[in-house]
């Protein structure tokens, strides 16, 4: 069994990019499972769907291979054999992404991928339900947060350098209903997990909240 260390938080909270830096810190594998979703949520929409078309969307990952290889310690996303990496990041996949993600044969078609690498490697995995869902036993839990406005700015700057046009509030509107999404879906909504630890990065630098989560894994 791999050592896992498990991160969990809302969209816009830094988990990736903390989760990178740790396990860069520690040696682990980093699994960006968010990205896998993303992934995914490329193939969807280069058919074209709608992401409320559920039965659309689950005909949709018949003919999708979602992959992951790694270049100088950095995760690729592979979609068909195709590195799709540079495609995730924009707001149009993250919201496709956020909502078939719900869709337990989404999940389903993932979920394997990720047990085998927590199974076989020391890994730090971050998503939605990391540590209540995919790893239930993981070593170490890390609920990640920090305020809707916090979180919001943090995006908004990420896009601005993308040179990317989006207003602060149309963000902070879609964080909000993401996080309602996230937090209210029946399959495997977002929650802190019982024995997770609490981490408010609001008024903490990237560092300090590196060195919080290095401090409780081994």
């Amino acid at each position: 069994m791999g050592y896992n260390v498990a991160i969990d938080g809302p969209a816009g909270a830094g988990k990736s990019t903390i989760a990178k830096l740790v396990a860069k810190e520690k040696g682990y594998i980093y699994v960006d499972t968010g990205a896998m979703y993303r992934g995914l949520a490329v193939h969807f929409l280069k058919k074209g769907l709608s992401g409320d078309d559920k039965k659309a969307v689950i005909d949709a990952c018949d003919d999708a291979k979602v992959t992951i290889g790694y270049e100088n310690g950095i995760q690729q996303i592979y979609l068909n054999g195709e590195n799709i990496t540079e495609q995730l990041r924009t707001e149009k996949v993250g919201n496709m992404a956020s909502k078939t993600s719900v869709i337990p044969e989404v999940r389903a078609k993932l979920l394997e991928l990720q047990h085998s690498l927590a199974r076989e490697k020391d890994v730090i995995m971050d998503g939605r339900d990391i540590g209540t869902n995919i790893l239930p036993d993981a070593d170490v839990k890390i609920y990640l947060t920090a305020s809707v406005e916090t979180r919001a700015k943090r995006r908004y700057e990420e896009l601005s350098a993308k040179g990317e046009h989006i207003t602060l509030e149309k963000i902070m509107t879609d964080i909000k209903e993401r996080d309602h999404r996230d937090m209210t879906r029946e399959v495997a909504p977002l929650k802190q997990a019982e024995d997770a630890i609490l981490v408010d990065s609001s008024n903490m630098t990237i560092d300090e909240v590196v060195r919080t989560i290095c401090d409780h894994c081994r």
